[in-house]
């Protein structure tokens, strides 16, 4: 049975200890959902919106949210980032915009937590955004959709 690595023998939350571990590639992706009012997705895709451009600017908080993860999430190391992509999809058929990111390094521990840090800051700043336009919009779906590197080994939807 797979045993929760930031508990410790006592039962208390601990940071793990990587020490050991050898640097590997890793990496991870993740999506986030918003479901929003049509009219709302159609303002954001022409570009119409009076705070800016939304896409620009739920990618840059989502990349800078994934080199801050470990000072949300309190047993998260703090890691060297190589690589972090935001992609936002627009996806009107089904009123929503489905954000996707990407982080990898070479390091001694997984970057899943950085992935879904980048997707859902960017899902929220999107309704950070909007709010003013639509307060009811839905975050949802919010997932790994893939791991590689590591003891775990791949991971994958």
């Amino acid at each position: 049975m797979n045993q929760f690595t930031h508990i410790n023998d006592s039962g208390e939350a601990h940071m793990v200890d990587v020490t050991a571990k050898s640097s590997t590639e890793r990496e991870a992706r993740a999506e986030a959902i918003i479901k929003m009012a049509p009219d709302t997705l159609a303002m954001i895709m022409s570009g119409e919106h009076h705070k800016g451009d939304v896409f620009a600017t739920a990618r840059i908080a989502g990349i800078m949210a994934a080199k801050k993860t470990s000072d949300l999430i309190p047993l998260c190391h703090p890691l060297m980032l190589t690589k972090v992509t935001v992609d936002l999809y627009p996806e009107p058929e089904h009123n929503q915009v489905r954000i996707q990111s990407l982080c990898k390094l070479a390091g001694q521990t997984g970057v899943e937590m950085e992935a879904l840090t980048a997707a859902t800051t960017a899902a929220l700043t999107i309704y950070d955004m909007c709010k003013a336009v639509q307060k009811d919009m839905l975050i949802e779906g919010v997932r790994l959709l893939e791991k590689k590197g590591g003891k775990s080994g791949h991971f994958k939807v």
